[in-house]
């Protein structure tokens, strides 16, 4: 039998399981003769949309100038804003009927290939807001193969809560983490939201081949068949930031530094080395790493001591993660020498813009053009400007998105790679 043509039936099969209801089976006999019946089913289309519909996503992922200041203009007027925003009453209304609830958002409730099945993905993904953000994130990178611990922050508003534990409560695979913390800011509280995660999942599932971790402004630039591919192509090794730590962020791990009214303050007390004077890495919160390397996280003593070391640091999210990279023995790792760094540009675990490398595009000093949204903290909040370099980007995900800001910019990308996913159907 052709490989598309079982590609097709191994679908059908999955949605007679899925929804298993009489009127599912008398559509997948329609569906035999004419394939495009499921592919729109599921495709986002303009009688879904909300008032971003009136944007070009085709031209704005092309560049094209015209369709690109129209939607920021669009962005721009209240009535749009309001029309957009989505309270977080409406998920704790809307999932009351989960079944309805998937339907109505077109969630991906059956494998689209043997590939995928075979490959499962572990997700950490901690929030703190955005009820919003975090359920479009969830819809654009769930499959039931997958399995996803989601932390909220204990110190988040109630309504979040609520919203984020009813979603979760519609998929047998989401499920909010055991030990939720208080997550402070370049605090320690950081690393222990993703290591509860880490242990539940790692408890959960014994099938997963790696680990995922995001936030709920992150948003993935790959379909899932494109990151099982990517993933499966590593042969076990892992990606993440990991380079030479730079002397403007040294003090770091120089200083013991104390949580004081909710902010992390340094002291002016010099911290011990670390343990086995291992090198300390420079690197990001994000990672994308193979099982062996999250046993190792939760098992391996000399982790352990590390880890013990690191909670009275500034923002060890940035360093611990690249540091038990290139320890010997950790799985998918590499060894600590110079030629094994890895910037964050070639780690393809997360696209940033960061401000003070930002410049002109003639620029031989920038490292990317300016951003087209706007900043927090120094980091770029992409606008609908920079999706056409986005996506012509080799990462898994990009950070960071605000629905509240640029619903459009999402918008655009959510169409795009449910495009792509189900055109690695036909």
């Amino acid at each position: 039998m052709p490989l598309l043509k079982r590609g097709r039936l191994f679908l059908l099969f999955k949605l007679t399981v899925v929804l298993g209801s009489v009127w599912m089976l008398s559509l997948l006999n329609e569906l035999r003769t004419d394939w495009s019946l499921t592919y729109n089913w599921w495709e986002y289309t303009d009688v879904d949309d909300g008032p971003e519909k009136e944007c070009n996503c085709a031209a704005i992922l092309r560049g094209e100038t015209k369709a690109v200041e129209k939607a920021k203009l669009l962005v721009l007027t209240k009535d749009f804003h309001k029309s957009v925003d989505i309270p977080d009453e409406y998920y704790i209304n809307a999932t009351k009927d989960c079944r309805n609830f998937k339907l109505s958002r077109k969630y991906l409730t059956f494998p689209l290939s043997k590939e995928e099945e075979d490959f499962p993905l572990a997700y950490s993904m901690v929030v703190h807001h955005k009820v919003q953000n975090f359920e479009r994130l969830l819809r654009a990178i769930y499959a039931p193969q997958n399995i996803y611990c989601v932390h909220v922050d204990k110190k988040s508003e109630t309504s979040v809560f609520a919203a984020i534990m009813a979603i979760t409560s519609c998929f047998p695979n989401v499920f909010m983490v055991t030990r939720p913390v208080s997550v402070v800011y370049g605090g320690w509280t950081r690393v222990q939201a993703d290591l509860n995660c880490m242990a539940d999942l790692y408890n959960a599932s014994t099938e997963w081949k790696y680990f995922i971790n995001v936030c709920g402004q992150d948003f993935p630039l790959k379909t899932n068949l494109e990151m099982v591919r990517m993933l499966h192509s590593l042969k076990g090794q892992n990606i993440m930031e990991s380079e030479k730590m730079p002397a403007g962020k040294i003090w770091r791990v120089t200083y013991v530094h104390q949580v004081v009214n909710g902010q992390v303050k340094r002291t002016e007390k010099l911290k011990e080395p670390p343990p086995f004077n291992l090198p300390i890495l420079s690197g990001s919160a994000y990672i994308v790493v193979c099982r062996g390397y999250i046993r190792s996280v939760l098992e391996d003593d000399r982790i352990q001591m590390l880890i013990e070391w690191g909670k009275d640091t500034y923002s060890p999210d940035e360093f611990l993660w690249a540091t038990i990279q290139r320890m010997p023995g950790v799985p998918g790792s590499t060894r600590p020498h110079t030629k094994y760094d890895m910037s964050d540009m070639n780690a393809i675990a997360r696209l940033v813009k960061w401000q003070w490398l930002e410049g002109p595009q003639e620029s031989l000093n920038a490292v990317y053009s300016e951003c087209n949204g706007h900043h927090v903290r120094g980091v770029c909040v992409y606008g609908v400007g920079d999706l056409q370099w986005i996506i012509s980007q080799p990462h898994l995900f990009a950070n960071k998105f605000s629905a509240n800001k640029d619903s459009i910019a999402i918008y655009c990308l959510e169409k795009y790679l449910r495009q792509k996913a189900l055109a690695e159907l036909r």
